[in-house]
């Protein structure tokens, strides 16, 4: 989503960087720079106006410009108020007084609401608990058909009265169905709204008031814009919203209500819609979007859905001791490309590592899905003998390995070629572990685990 606003800001603090020492008007050509970035992300003005001042004002008002690494320095004074702008720390799910949780979903129509409520359901049946969806939208045609194929989707109760029932009636006879089966949390997925129409306004004040909720969640389309905002201001004020999720994270719009909204609104960014598959949904943590907004990557959320991939009878460190000999296979390598897969789009992991999805994207590489089935094609079209032994295929081999994968003879040897020069980084990478030179967060002595195989 951030992809054209993180360049704007790369290239603007690159230009920082080449000038060595600064002076207060090189600061204030890059605030220049900086606002103009955020507005035409989207931003609000306000909140642009807002934060560069901040910026600018702890950039020159301390020792920033005589020291010897200042725009690093400015970089690391932006970085935390972005953070800051963004909501300092995250903020969960509030535990109720006492049991069961509820969580009243609310929003316009078209936002992702329903799908959301399937998707927060089977975050939190991840930790052990055993949610409840409860169909209140009677308005929407086959809004409860929808719920419930997502509930049988993800294997969680759907609770229904049709149609004709009273939404206030539906949530409070749910609320006491779950409480009989021990269903806790409750998620009521409310009717969207089409405008800020007052009567149906009503009728979630109504819902509001008698079920009581932990949690009103408001699910806002982040590729809005200043739409987004305006609909959150107007949900908060009428309903009293106590946390917001982002849909649609992983869009192409410019962003700029994912940083205007906790800013304008003053409710807390709590989840955010990252895809279209039903596990596609993040807690938000602000100082993980900021790292991607400046480029500095993501690397605990890459950690963290790579851990979520691995077997639990699995031991990483043996095939991370491979690795940095040089000796890993292609069948090693297969494997690994599909756990890779399940963690979700390559374009949107390669924004998670630091510098490296800015870099691809100022290089112009077109990376898809299908590369993944392309390279998958050619790996199961060889024998066990020759994935485990690459040096083995031969002309002839190729010509058969290219007819069995449908791909052609050159991205055969393509592939072979990356995966022999990717053996030799590894095996260079191993040697500099050996001697404690390994880079910091890379392995070895000083180092936090090879990228995406985390140390147990």
């Amino acid at each position: 989503m951030f992809e054209s606003l993180t360049d704007r800001l790369n290239e603007t603090f690159a230009r920082l960087n080449r000038k060595g020492r600064l002076t207060e008007a090189d600061v204030d050509e890059a605030m220049r720079e900086v606002r103009r970035a955020l507005l035409e992300a989207d931003v609000n003005f306000k909140v642009a106006k807002e934060f560069v001042g901040a910026v600018r004002e702890r950039a020159v008002g301390q020792d920033v410009l005589r020291s010897l690494t200042p725009a690093q320095t400015v970089i690391g004074i932006a970085n935390e108020e972005l953070v800051r702008v963004l909501g300092e720390e995250p903020e969960g799910l509030k535990a109720p007084d006492k049991p069961p949780q509820i969580l009243m979903l609310v929003g316009l129509q078209g936002s992702g609401k329903t799908t959301h409520a399937a998707k927060l359901a089977l975050h939190l049946r991840k930790q052990g608990r055993n949610p409840l969806l409860v169909a209140a939208d009677v308005y929407r045609p086959a809004a409860i058909n929808q719920l419930q194929a997502l509930g049988k989707q993800v294997g969680i109760t759907v609770y229904e009265e049709g149609t004709g029932a009273n939404p206030v009636s539906i949530a409070a006879n749910a609320l006491r169905w779950a409480q009989d089966r021990g269903h806790n949390p409750v998620i009521v997925d409310t009717a969207g709204r089409l405008q800020i129409d007052e009567r149906l306004m009503q009728e979630l004040v109504d819902i509001r008031d008698r079920v009581r909720p932990t949690e009103i969640l408001l699910v806002a389309d982040a590729m809005t814009g200043q739409e987004a905002v305006g609909v959150a201001q107007a949900f908060h004020d009428q309903v009293g919203a106590s946390g917001l999720i982002l849909t649609k994270m992983d869009g192409d719009a410019r962003g700029g209500a994912a940083l205007s909204i906790r800013a304008v609104t003053g409710v807390p960014i709590k989840f955010i819609g990252t895809g279209e598959k039903l596990d596609a949904l993040e807690p938000f943590y602000p100082s993980r979007l900021a790292g991607r907004i400046l480029g500095m990557g993501d690397i605990l959320s890459l950690v963290e859905r790579a851990q979520e991939q691995l077997d639990g009878d699995e031991d990483p460190t043996k095939l991370q001791e491979r690795m940095l000999k040089g000796n890993f296979n292609l069948e090693d390598f297969l494997d690994q490309l599909q756990k890779i897969k399940k963690m979700g789009p390559l374009t949107q992991l390669l924004d998670m590592i630091p510098g490296l999805g800015a870099q691809m994207r100022q290089a112009k590489a077109q990376i898809s899905d299908d590369d993944y089935k392309h390279i998958e094609a050619i790996i199961y079209s060889m024998t066990p003998d020759e994935r485990r032994n690459p040096d083995v295929i031969g002309k002839r081999r190729t010509a058969r390995i290219a007819r069995g994968s449908g791909r052609t003879p050159q991205e055969v040897k393509a592939l072979l070629k990356q995966f022999e020069e990717m053996q030799k980084m590894m095996g260079q990478l191993g040697k500099m572990a050996k001697k404690g030179k390994m880079p910091p967060g890379l392995g070895g002595p000083g180092g936090g685990g090879f990228p995406g195989l985390p140390l147990r």
